[in-house]
């Protein structure tokens, strides 16, 4: 469940609230987390890791998306992710929206690193593009 309100951060202090989110999600979710939030570091190693709205939230000149953490999935949300390329058919939710897309993954999913990479990639690309 994700939690709202409370303390707001970004960089070490976020990276820090983020690890402690994770580690009280002490089943599949926190590993789908962390796996997730690998993957957007690797992807894009310039990211601001932040803490928002009670939620992670990856950042690069302007939010790539959040991570919010429910019952039965773990929801990855694209700021402007109807802009942005999927030809790996990643995003599942928020497909009605005109602006943000999300990717809602439920336990013994296994969401494909490369393309995963690639959307970030792309995401940050398209923020960049954006503040010129």
């Amino acid at each position: 469940m994700a939690m709202k309100g409370g303390p707001q951060a970004t960089g070490k202090a976020a990276s820090k609230l983020i690890d402690k989110r994770i580690e009280e999600l002490d089943d599949w979710r926190g590993k789908t987390l962390a796996r997730m939030r690998d993957l957007i570091l690797k992807a894009d190693p310039a990211v601001t890791e932040e803490w928002k709205w009670g939620i992670p939230v990856w950042s690069h000149d302007g939010i790539l998306c959040t991570g919010e953490v429910y019952k039965q999935v773990v929801k990855l949300t694209f700021a402007h992710g109807a802009a942005l390329p999927d030809p790996g058919k990643l995003f599942n939710s928020s497909l009605e929206g005109k602006v943000r897309r999300a990717i809602d993954i439920p336990e013994g999913e296994n969401v494909d690193a490369k393309a995963f990479k690639a959307l970030v990639k792309a995401a940050a690309a398209r923020n960049a593009e954006a503040k010129r």
